[in-house]
């Protein structure tokens, strides 16, 4: 990896967008619901993540559909690239309507040796502002790694050991898959293009996308305490993969809450914490 890297600690940029109506409406059909929203209503957790997108033309595009490295990002040299966390803290309620700016700063870059070779992390900074006032603060951390070694098992997951007090059941499919890549502009093969997913990248199929996961659990979250999200933060375990129904799952401890996506194989696929 180049040694320059660092360099790139303390870029940021900023993009500015109006919380259009259309995007939030697709995304409730794509769930499923035939229920709308309209102006002046509350942009459900995490749907930020519709807006403020950037448009690379195909020739900018790297091997797995994400935008070559370098520009804002750092050119970390490792192949794959996953969104591996986040963490959330929300103020002002982000209203449709709103015309907002989005800030964003790269604020850590380590590189590191793991089970599986080497592993370089990034963690970007986001801060969602409307009128002068702060409506999101999120921390994303993005992690780059070697492609897997074909003769080398992954590890065993983690098997969810808890009893979940609250549950819903996720059925995915190939049009929920597209129409989320389609809505945030998300060009990584593995969501829609099952040879990529399993041929290069070692997936048994096409790949859920870790957001869209993290999406539904602090949707789960704020229905089932009937309250606003004030926190919100979520971890990556394990990939959910092959298109199998999979568990959204938690319980409630006073002003917290625990949650996490369980794989149809008991496996921990996303653990989560909400705050209130």
């Amino acid at each position: 990896m180049s040694e320059n890297i660092q360099d790139w600690i303390g870029r940021s940029v900023e993009i500015s967008d109006e919380i259009r109506p259309q995007p939030a409406n697709f995304m409730l059909a794509t769930l499923g619901h035939e229920d709308t929203l309209a102006p002046g209503d509350d942009l459900p957790p995490l749907w930020h993540f519709l807006y403020f997108l950037e448009a690379k033309p195909a020739g900018d595009l790297g091997r797995d559909g994400h935008p070559k490295k370098g520009g804002f990002l750092p050119p970390v040299s490792l192949p794959r690239r996953m969104w591996a966390g986040g963490r959330f803290t929300f103020g002002k309620p982000l209203k449709l309507g709103d015309k907002a700016v989005k800030r964003s700063s790269i604020q850590s870059i380590s590189e590191k040796d793991g089970r599986s070779g080497k592993l370089c992390f990034v963690t970007v900074r986001y801060e969602v502002v409307v009128s002068g006032e702060v409506s999101i603060i999120e921390e994303q951390d993005i992690v780059y790694r070697e492609d897997p070694a074909p003769d080398v098992p992954a590890p065993a997951p983690k098997l969810v050991d808890r009893i979940p007090a609250f549950a819903e059941e996720v059925t995915p499919t190939e049009v929920m898959l597209f129409r989320y890549s389609a809505l945030t502009f998300n060009g990584h093969r593995i969501h829609y293009d099952g040879d990529y997913a399993r041929t290069v990248e070692g997936y048994p199929g096409l790949v859920f996308h870790g957001p869209l996961t993290a999406t539904l659990l602090a949707g789960l979250a704020e229905r089932s305490a009937g309250r606003k999200l004030k926190e919100f933060s979520f971890r990556g375990q394990s990939p959910l993969a092959g298109m199998s129904p999979f568990k959204l799952e938690g319980i409630e401890a006073g002003d917290r809450m625990s949650l996490w996506a369980r794989r149809h194989d008991g496996a921990e696929a996303m653990v989560a914490d909400a705050g209130f």
